[in-house]
């Protein structure tokens, strides 16, 4: 119990209960820095106490030379509705009622036959593609000479959960590491005080499933995501009480070196330090560059402006778009931001009023997004940076009940983009019937977007493992899995 501010404990100096608790997380982390630099080469070993203690997010060398250096995945909870976005179908005009034979899949279960709900926005060509797109993007619809939409990508699973889990870790089953994990485990991280993997989460709350979409798995901790918010305190816990850094760094030191001189620090219980050690380090070092990261008031007027940060519905998104650029600018690899949070109509998932539902969604993240693909552009980053859109499915083009314009999950056919990091820009591949109902040409699984994915970080996603439960685990599974070649 602190007593009167004068940094004592229970009677103690803050430097002796520092030493009684073995020196807690604090002195674990200076003695990896430490151990890094060669101070403490002759006592830094792994839990086998003979080889060489080495640190899992080390930077790595690729398979071969990659396209990209980092990713944005920009994820649409829910389920966007792939005809009313960038999938048009002009043969559904004037089928508004209709009750029509359509297979489809949904949480409603298998049906034979549904009334067509028609896509309820404008869609107008742009760009010298002459890309058809909705009325929902008026400034994404300028970027789409940059874009390759892939309407013909398919889903194992029509449930928000299961789907989930899928497009993040590969599996509907949970327990799996996400992509962003097994990008920390094939590359390490490149800026050793910030993390390799990040997650931003819609302020209305987190996915279904939570923690599981962004989770190390099977695989050690160290590869896990650090969730921060794109609020004037993104990362809690981080910020060390004012006034008492400096002394603490020094108690820090002086602990270490005593604790050095007895020749205690990684001898004992290496089989639990070297386990958390990288944690200690990385929270340690994230105090010094993560505040200045993540602070938006480096940027100009214009930069939020082009971000939307300066209009309330843009505002949230426009914030974490910014903050995703900067971190790809430190050289964090994998970035994941979440548009929609919580349930239902909070997010994507329009199964009562389409057109509400997308206007709301469309509306906070169109201008941010185009920003952030401009502002890239403009940096020379964008080439390097291969940016994900999309969602756990799509949404069928009936019905869901028998009055009103919702509509069901259909993870029979649906459409995501890429764009930067070595994608050709201005092309679609895929298609889905008259209907938007299913994919009928080239059909994608969620397995060959990932394999696009590492591919383009310079990844073999057949070579890329993990060994777990007696297997060779691997992202893509264990068939042999092609990336999507027509889009690179």
């Amino acid at each position: 119990m602190n007593n009167g501010g004068r940094g004592e404990f229970c009677g103690r100096t803050r430097r002796e209960f520092i030493w009684q608790a073995g020196a807690g997380f604090t002195s674990a982390a200076m003695a990896a820095m430490l151990g890094d630099d060669g101070f403490l080469d002759s006592q830094a070993y792994a839990a086998d106490g003979v080889s060489r203690f080495t640190n899992p997010l080390a930077p790595k060398k690729p398979h071969f030379k990659p396209k990209a250096k980092s990713v944005i995945f920009l994820y649409m909870y829910g389920g966007p509705s792939q005809i009313d976005t960038f999938d048009y179908k002009p043969k559904m005009k004037g089928m508004d009622g209709k009750t029509i034979e359509v297979k489809t899949f949904g949480r409603g279960g298998h049906k034979n036959q549904g009334r067509i709900v028609e896509p309820k926005f404008d869609f107008k060509q742009y760009g010298k593609s002459g890309k058809w797109v909705s009325s929902l993007f008026p400034h994404l619809s300028g970027c789409v000479d940059d874009i390759a939409f892939i309407h013909s990508m398919t889903a194992d699973s029509p449930i928000h959960g299961s789907a989930m889990i899928q497009m993040n870790t590969g599996k509907i089953q949970s327990g799996s590491p996400c992509i962003g994990s097994w990008m920390n485990y094939g590359l390490g991280t490149v800026n050793q005080n910030l993390p390799g993997f990040v997650v931003m989460l819609d302020p209305r709350g987190g996915p279904i499933s939570g923690a599981k979409n962004w989770s190390s798995g099977y695989m050690p901790a160290s590869y896990q995501a650090t969730v921060i918010n794109a609020t004037d305190t993104p990362i809690l816990n981080l910020k060390r009480p004012e006034g008492e850094s400096q002394q603490l760094q020094r108690e820090m030191l002086d602990t270490l070196h005593d604790y050095n001189s007895e020749h205690e620090v990684l001898r004992s219980d290496n089989s639990n330090l070297s386990a958390r050690i990288a944690s200690y380090e990385l929270a340690y070092r994230m105090q010094s560059e993560a505040p200045e990261a993540t602070d938006l008031n480096h940027e100009s007027e214009s930069i939020k402006a082009l971000y939307g940060i300066n209009d309330k519905r843009t505002e949230v998104f426009g914030r974490q778009c910014l903050m995703a650029r900067r971190l790809v600018e430190r050289g964090v690899r994998f970035i994941q931001l979440y548009s929609g949070g919580n349930h239902v109509e909070s997010t994507w998932d329009a199964h009562n009023d389409i057109i509400v539902n997308h206007t709301l969604h469309a509306g906070e993240t169109d201008k941010p997004i185009a920003g952030l693909l401009k502002d890239l552009k403009q940096r020379g980053l964008l080439d390097s940076t291969l940016i994900v859109w999309g969602g756990e499915f799509g949404r069928q083009p009936t019905a869901e009940y028998a009055e009103g314009t919702g509509r069901d999950h259909n993870a029979y056919g649906f459409t995501m983009w890429m764009a930067g990091g070595g994608v050709k820009g201005g092309i679609s591949v895929g298609q889905t019937d008259e209907l938007g109902s299913q994919a009928v040409e080239d059909p994608f699984k969620v397995k060959h977007l990932h394999a696009t994915i590492l591919n383009q970080m310079g990844m073999n996603p057949n070579r890329l493992s993990y060994f777990y439960g007696g297997l060779n685990q691997r992202l893509v599974g264990v068939e042999e899995t092609e990336p999507i070649h027509q889009i690179i």
